[in-house]
């Protein structure tokens, strides 16, 4: 009889002394924390390889909190730029661009973050520091950028109502969240951005962009000293409010659905999903592996390999736990032609069903923990992608040790632990099923 447990119980120890030590040895930074300023947490990496400065701060103040104005959040951060009380939108370009700084924003359904990058000579990191601070904490919102970015927001919707992934990602959030905020897409619709006003811009800013709705995260060379400075100076310097009470939760949804909308094309995009996890859920890694074999992997996944490979009914589909402050979808994604659509549909939603009940192999999930493992360095290679992950545990309140610990939780995961998650989560007899793309049904 072949001693096959022996060999994989040896197996996996080897995966997780690999996976400890690779989390100590190459992919987790060291990550300080502190308080600054009227209580702002601060997060902060050294990494002196590059005189270089990285600096996010994070506010609770994403699409979720536009309410029935969407698309107020991502207008209100776009105005930031434009310039401030003592300075003028092109004031604002040349002083950043006289010391090579970089300034940058985005917007998500959870949060919103506010990026600056900047040398570390200390005339030009100041420069860049000061004009930084001077647009979140005293800007102008000049009327007639305003409306500029207002007519740049409105052609952006109408160019999305051409794309069929567009018009389907809205559809399935909208049947996902129903009335909930995340239903509502960060660019807005065109009725919700028309009816924003300059008033409500600057309402948005005093209510949410405030220190005690923010966080702070820092990465670069400076030593520790230097970065507290730094930080106190962003948090003092920001506007003082009060933190908002949080978003209630979305409800699941107790039947399936299926919407079909026809668009005059050869090709349909296909989506199937539900609610899936939160931020720090305790499932997570358990589900971020299990979905590395279903969809996550790339042209290793059950889905591409039987999708594509053997079936040839798409060149490309993927699966993805998408975690937010409450539950984010859970969301499968294709393109095929159109009269292939309901057969894609159909096999993907099958595929879901019978990993949902049989769980992945042995080789399945010893090969997706390798991958997993594996490629985590390439994760936090970049001050850019550290910074992110500051953000993120730094807003969703993650435990410091998250990139210390990730690929021992990876390295843990039993085949038992992903079919127990799955059907503790996946619901495949409640899936939301879009099609967009195809003729009008008689």
């Amino acid at each position: 009889m072949p001693h096959t447990r022996p060999a994989l119980t040896v197996a996996c120890a080897t995966l997780w002394l690999y996976a400890a030590s690779l989390g100590s040895a190459l992919g987790a930074p060291s990550i300080e924390q502190w308080t600054s300023g009227p209580g702002v947490r601060t997060l902060f990496v050294a990494a002196p390889e590059l005189p270089m400065l990285d600096i996010a701060v994070t506010f609770g103040a994403g699409s979720d909190r536009d309410v029935q104005l969407g698309g107020l959040s991502q207008l209100t951060h776009g105005l930031l730029s434009a310039g401030s009380e003592a300075m003028d939108a092109d004031t604002v370009a040349e002083k950043f661009e006289e010391v090579g700084a970089r300034y940058g924003y985005d917007v998500n359904l959870d949060y919103s973050r506010v990026s600056l990058r900047s040398l570390t000579e200390e005339r030009l990191l100041e420069q860049a520091l000061s004009t930084f601070v001077e647009i979140l904490s005293r800007p102008g919102f000049p009327q007639k950028d305003f409306q500029r970015l207002k007519n740049q927001a409105l052609t952006a919707i109408r160019d999305e109502q051409q794309r069929l992934d567009r018009i389907a990602g809205k559809a399935f959030y909208q049947a996902v969240y129903g009335a909930h905020p995340y239903a509502q897409p960060v660019s807005g619709s065109e009725s919700s951005v028309q009816a924003i006003a300059l008033e409500d811009v600057q309402a948005f800013q005093r209510r949410y962009m405030v220190a005690e709705n923010a966080v702070i995260a820092i990465v670069g060379a400076v030593d520790t000293d230097q970065a507290r400075r730094i930080s106190e100076y962003i948090a003092t310097r920001l506007p003082r409010g009060a933190k908002p009470a949080p978003v209630p939760p979305p409800q699941p949804a107790s039947t399936s659905q299926y919407r079909y909308i026809p668009y005059p094309s050869q090709q349909s995009h296909v989506f199937l999903g539900q609610l899936g996890i939160a931020r720090g859920d305790p499932d997570y890694f358990i589900l971020y592996t299990g979905n590395h074999i279903l969809g996550g992997g790339g042209f290793t996944s059950r889905l591409m390999k039987k999708i594509r490979q053997q079936m040839g009914l798409s060149y490309s589909v993927y699966s993805y736990f998408f975690p937010l402050q409450h539950k984010g979808p859970y969301m499968l994604g294709l393109q095929t032609r159109t009269d292939q659509a309901q057969q894609a549909l159909d096999q993907a939603l099958q595929l879901v069903r019978d990993y949902v009940d049989e769980g992945p192999s042995e080789e399945e999930l010893e090969l997706a923990k390798k991958s997993i493992i594996g490629g985590f360095p390439l994760r936090v290679d970049q001050n850019s992608d550290i910074l992110a992950y500051l953000s993120l545990i730094g807003y969703y309140d993650l435990p410091l040790d998250y990139l210390d610990t990730f690929t021992t939780h990876i390295a843990g995961v039993t085949q038992a632990d992903v079919r127990a998650a799955f059907r503790r989560h996946l619901h495949t007899d409640r899936m939301v099923k879009i099609v967009v793309g195809g003729p009008e049904k008689e």
